[in-house]
């Protein structure tokens, strides 16, 4: 499964850099937030893969939804983000991704990132580890196994670019000894599975296509993401305080759970 969700995530990036080389004119969802028809365009790219791959599994993608489409889910199903970090593909700046994700039982356990202004693809598999690699004219390299592993002496502290809250910033400065590095979309988690990074605090909105495939590859990678209280973020949460399906309670990810004991940030966020 995790080779066709590759292929789908590189044949929906090649789409978006072709559009990306064009004048990019944004539209605006009912929630506010801006949509192209690049997040259009990949999107129906991946569910052509996903129907070929999969056809028995139910499919959350985030344009989907946003037309009324979804489906009922149950201990397995697929989550997409056809173009996370719509705001950095807007901007140029990057920082923006293909997320692909399986969710079995509430957890996240197969997950494939791509970011194809880098040219780097992220996947991982809980129990066979998580890998990178570059690519070149959308054609996989070398591939190198990744495994959380503390940076520095410093923690440092990946914050979202584009949506850092206060709250967000009020737990920043419960910690000490770091440095703070700006970064969008779901690459957040892909550098702590790297190693690059410490933490990721996320006290603003996101929702489970913006963090299943990140999730799935950290954890992979050795690493955790908590709620408050200290359990993992779980998966296909149709009812939500939001109000919204599919809707994320804020979250802390981390490269080690020590992280978490040190500070005392199960609780009282």
């Amino acid at each position: 499964m995790i080779e066709g969700f590759k292929l789908a995530a590189l044949e929906a990036g090649q789409r978006i850099m072709g559009i990306y080389e064009e004048e990019i004119q944004p539209d605006v969802k009912n929630d506010g937030s801006p949509v192209t028809v690049a997040d259009q365009q990949a999107e129906e790219i991946i569910l052509q893969h996903l129907t070929k791959l999969c056809p028995e599994i139910p499919v959350v993608a985030e344009e989907s939804v946003a037309a009324g489409k979804i489906p009922q889910v149950g201990s397995q199903f697929i989550l997409v983000d056809p173009l996370d970090g719509t705001k950095e593909f807007i901007s140029r700046n990057g920082e923006f991704t293909v997320n692909i994700a399986l969710v079995e039982n509430g957890c996240p356990t197969v997950g494939v990132i791509y970011a194809p202004a880098t040219g780097e693809l992220f996947w991982g598999e809980i129990g066979r580890g998580a890998y990178r690699a570059d690519t070149r004219d959308f054609e996989l390299g070398v591939q190198t196994q990744m495994k959380c592993e503390s940076s520095s002496k410093n923690l440092l502290v990946l914050a979202s670019r584009s949506h850092r809250c206060e709250k967000t910033n009020s737990l920043i400065a419960k910690l000490d000894n770091t440095s703070i590095v700006a970064a969008g979309s779901s690459l957040k988690f892909c550098r702590l599975a790297e190693g690059k990074a410490d933490i990721y605090p996320r006290m603003g909105p996101t929702m489970e296509w913006d963090t299943a495939a990140g999730q799935a590859i950290l954890c992979a990678a050795g690493g955790s993401v908590i709620v408050e209280g200290g359990e993992p973020l779980k998966y296909g949460k149709v009812e939500t305080p939001q109000g919204k399906p599919f809707a994320n309670p804020c979250f802390i990810a981390v490269t080690d759970e020590k992280i978490i004991s040190h500070y005392g940030l199960r609780s009282v966020w």
